[in-house]
């Protein structure tokens, strides 16, 4: 019964002992947790060594996408949503209805002269 290859099957050539402790340098790092309108909890890790400051005071919550707030017992509110506009209210935003009494006429006057419904 010939064998070959590696003795220990599943295992690199030179790899090292099994449960090899050194995978790299773990920083120091600090949890800060966040909680959203509806209570849900999310942490954020940091590394220890960023200021205070630079640790954002509110995030948006990946599981509800309302924003969390540092304070479990005062989340920040959910600012109003502004409905969405259509085409037609920002148009009515910008023109007096008498100007768009005029840019209709203006309109079917041109469109008449093209059917030769109209002469010019």
């Amino acid at each position: 019964m010939a064998t070959g290859g590696s003795a220990i099957r599943g295992s690199r050539v030179g790899s090292g002992p099994m449960g090899e402790q050194d995978h790299g340098f773990q920083a120091e790092r600090v949890a800060v947790s966040y909680w959203d309108a509806l209570g849900n909890e999310t942490v954020r890790y940091f590394a220890a060594n960023v200021p205070e400051e630079e640790i954002p005071e509110s995030i948006d919550c990946p599981s509800s996408g309302l924003p969390a707030g540092r304070e479990k017992d005062n989340p920040p509110q959910v600012a109003k949503l502004e409905p969405y506009k259509t085409h037609l209210a920002y148009v009515k935003e910008r023109r007096t209805e008498a100007e768009a009494e005029e840019l209709l006429e203006d309109a079917l006057r041109q469109l008449r002269i093209r059917r030769g419904t109209l002469k010019a």
